[in-house]
């Protein structure tokens, strides 16, 4: 699904990454009009270095790409999108620099416009990372839902960058000012944080594991994962595929009981790739693994894989929907060969033994407690 957003410089055609005619959640929101709103109304310089740090899908480096701004983002599928919709705008390639949270940011920063993350440990190692490049002269902006910036947001940038103030809201949606301050003392960047796994949870127990900002519960083990852990397959799989893998436990855990196994961890996020890299090398597992960021399986060669282990999102950003597990699932039964089986941890209620059962045929419950249930679903020939 496409759709027009209007800016103060014209109009730009914006799509999500990938396009699903099933997905009506749209690309823009009305944080990222109001932010553009405001450069026009009140003539904030757009020369020198841009950047722009997660820019969901691509609405603000687009509408800004004569400037030729970097934008900084977490997720594969934002950067999709944002080529997608340079491509669409006619841009040409190279004008907007695309990095990812893993790249080296820009050594100066003129003009940083954020758009507040869900996350508020990936903002703090953004601004922990990008602060070294902001001069006093820098102007920052900020924008997000009212429901998403909170006073611990405005804290991160007073506390990081310098003293910040907000905007009155707007269609729901409000805008941050930070003010720079070279000589504030800013505190280390706690990112990466590791930690040991508790006892009880299989071949990970005791084991480090390793968290980049922004990964899904990076100072605890989730209830989620932990019961997953305690009702893995056991070994013989061959190659498996850790699919969302996060901070790689569930990948890691089955490397560890069996050596012989070869284990793809994929995830849209570059932060959880590299988590998953360093939590596997921090526990010397000695057998294969192979780390991928991308769109789930897509570019896993058809009945190549024997079993995938799949904790799936339910949200995009601040939305609920289904679109990513669905995507999930399917891509599961097209790379996995015929006897090989997907398992999905999950919340009861989301009822992901309706999806299975349509696409596979079948579904097996293989435990469950109150809260979860770890389901089991086969590749007939």
């Amino acid at each position: 699904m496409s759709d027009r957003m209007t800016t103060p410089w014209g109009e730009v055609e914006l799509s999500r990454f990938p396009e699903d005619p099933r997905d009506r959640l749209r690309a823009w929101d009305a944080s990222d009009a109001y932010l553009l709103r405001h450069l026009a109304e009140e003539g904030v310089p757009l020369t020198g270095s841009v950047v722009v740090v997660g820019d969901r899908w691509g609405a603000l480096a687009t509408a800004l790409a004569e400037h030729r701004p970097t934008q900084i983002t977490d997720s594969f599928l934002s950067q999709e999108a944002t080529r997608a919709n340079l491509a669409r705008a006619g841009v040409e390639p190279g004008a907007v620099q695309l990095l990812t949270t893993q790249d080296p940011p820009p050594q100066r920063v003129d003009l940083l416009l954020v758009r507040v993350p869900k996350s508020l440990a990936l903002l703090e190692d953004q601004l922990l990372r990008l602060a070294p490049a902001v001069h006093a002269d820098t102007v920052v902006v900020g924008t997000g839902m009212v429901k998403e910036i909170h006073t611990s947001t405005l804290q991160l940038f007073e506390r990081i960058l310098g003293p910040t103030r907000t905007s009155l809201a707007r269609q729901k949606a409000r805008l941050i000012f930070c003010t720079p301050d070279p000589a504030l003392e800013r505190p280390a960047n706690p990112w990466p944080y590791g930690y040991d796994l508790p006892d009880g949870i299989g071949a990970v127990s005791g084991r480090p594991v390793v968290n980049h900002a922004g990964v899904f519960c990076a100072e605890r083990l989730d209830i989620g994962t932990r019961f997953f852990l305690q009702h893995l397959p056991g070994p013989g799989a061959g190659r498996v595929v850790d699919l969302g893998c996060g901070n790689g436990v569930v990948g890691t855990a089955v490397a560890l009981a069996d050596p012989s196994a070869e284990v793809l961890f994929v995830d849209e996020s570059f932060q959880a790739v590299a988590s998953a890299e360093a939590t596997y090398k921090a526990n010397g597992v000695p057998g294969h693994a192979e780390f991928r960021v991308g769109d789930g399986l897509a570019g896993v060669a058809p009945g190549s894989v024997d079993l995938v282990l799949n904790n799936p999102p339910f949200h995009s950003h601040q939305a609920t929907t289904d679109a990513t597990s669905w995507r999930m699932f399917t891509g599961a039964l097209r790379s996995l060969r015929p006897g090989g089986e997907l398992w999905v941890i999950g919340n009861r209620h989301l009822g992901y033994h309706v999806k299975l059962r349509r696409l596979f045929g079948n579904c097996e419950l293989v435990a469950s407690d109150p809260k979860f249930v770890v389901l089991r679903a086969v590749k007939r020939g």
